[in-house]
């Protein structure tokens, strides 16, 4: 079961949201907006511009992101960081 990266930079995490078709869509100060757009549906989520990403920040991200995708946070943290972290 892959654990939740302890080193993911906010840029790292947001070229491995494009395999999911995020892209960002604006910056403001220390936050990076993100948005999905897909058959009509549109999904947004804020990152911070931080390196690292707190793990608890990082959770949160991906739980969000998990029920909008509707798959497994496990299935979610391979897909973007593989299994190599």
């Amino acid at each position: 079961m892959p654990k939740i990266p302890r080193d993911i930079s906010a840029r790292e995490l947001c070229e491995a949201l494009k395999k999911y078709n995020y892209e960002i869509s604006r910056q403001t100060g220390s936050h990076i907006r993100l948005t999905r757009n897909v058959k009509g549906s549109r999904h947004s989520i804020t990152v911070p511009a931080h390196n690292p990403i707190k793990v608890g920040t990082l959770n949160h991200i991906l739980s969000e992101l998990t029920g909008h995708l509707k798959v497994e946070k496990e299935y979610l943290i391979f897909t973007l960081f593989g299994c190599n972290r």
